[in-house]
């Protein structure tokens, strides 16, 4: 959670002030050049790959268009890299007059299918990555929850029946965001503070102590950079 408060407070500040966009942009340089590593299927060089430079340059959009109710960052300056490398490489496409080749397909439907073939591709390399990604953070969640003596199955067997209850225990989420203090309470002492969650939430106490493991869940997933989990629960808060 203190990461994402972090990010974007540095967008907040890097959209009223250049330099600190310059030096926002350099410190996410190794994220920017794995999404570009994506398309290009090598690692970027820079001043040599002008993929890169679009890919720096998406980065930026991103962060001009940011608003914190739109849930995490980065996923945004993903999709936009992609979708601006996309747009690169079919106009140098065009410029140059590649043809795409199929016996079976008609001259007007040439560049569409090339272009309809190239997406594809970039997919199914993001879509693996993702799947890669997300086993690997399911891993490393899991393991962070048997600090606190959960697995899983107990967090499923935790979540809430009715849609009165899972509001409620996202109210208790909203709360925990704004109030960091909670969340190291949480973390040091390896138990959710139930007292303090139900007073300042506004929640029944008995709610959270019947679901405690999944309370406890879900704020966890705010405070390791967890952004797969966390894409998540921002979609099950709206």
């Amino acid at each position: 959670m203190r990461e994402e408060h972090v990010i974007v407070q540095q967008i907040l500040e890097a959209q009223q002030n250049v330099d600190v966009a310059d030096r926002f942009i350099r410190q996410y340089m190794p994220y920017i050049k794995s999404e570009t590593a994506k398309f290009i299927k090598r690692v970027p060089v820079e001043g040599h790959d002008e993929e890169l430079n679009i890919a720096m340059f998406a980065f930026y959009e991103a962060m001009r268009a940011y608003c914190a109710d739109k849930g995490a960052f980065l996923p945004l300056a993903s999709m936009t890299i992609k979708n601006r490398l996309i747009d690169h490489y079919r106009k140098e496409q065009r410029h140059a007059g590649v043809i795409y080749y199929d016996k079976n397909i008609s001259d007007e439907d040439e560049e569409t299918t090339f272009l309809d073939g190239l997406a594809n591709e970039v997919d199914e390399y993001e879509a693996m990555t993702l799947r890669e990604a997300t086993k690997d953070e399911i891993a490393h969640f899991t393991s962070e929850l048997a600090d606190f003596g959960l697995c899983l199955s107990d967090v499923a067997d935790s979540c809430p029946k009715q849609e009165r209850t899972l509001q409620s225990c996202m109210k208790v989420l909203a709360y925990a965001k704004s109030h960091p203090e909670i969340i190291e309470l949480m973390l040091g002492s390896k138990k959710l503070p139930i007292t303090a969650l139900a007073q300042g939430a506004g929640v029944e106490k008995k709610t959270l102590e019947r679901h405690r493991k999944y309370v406890l869940a879900i704020l966890l997933a705010f405070t390791n950079g967890f952004e797969i989990i966390r894409g998540h629960l921002y979609q099950l808060q709206k």
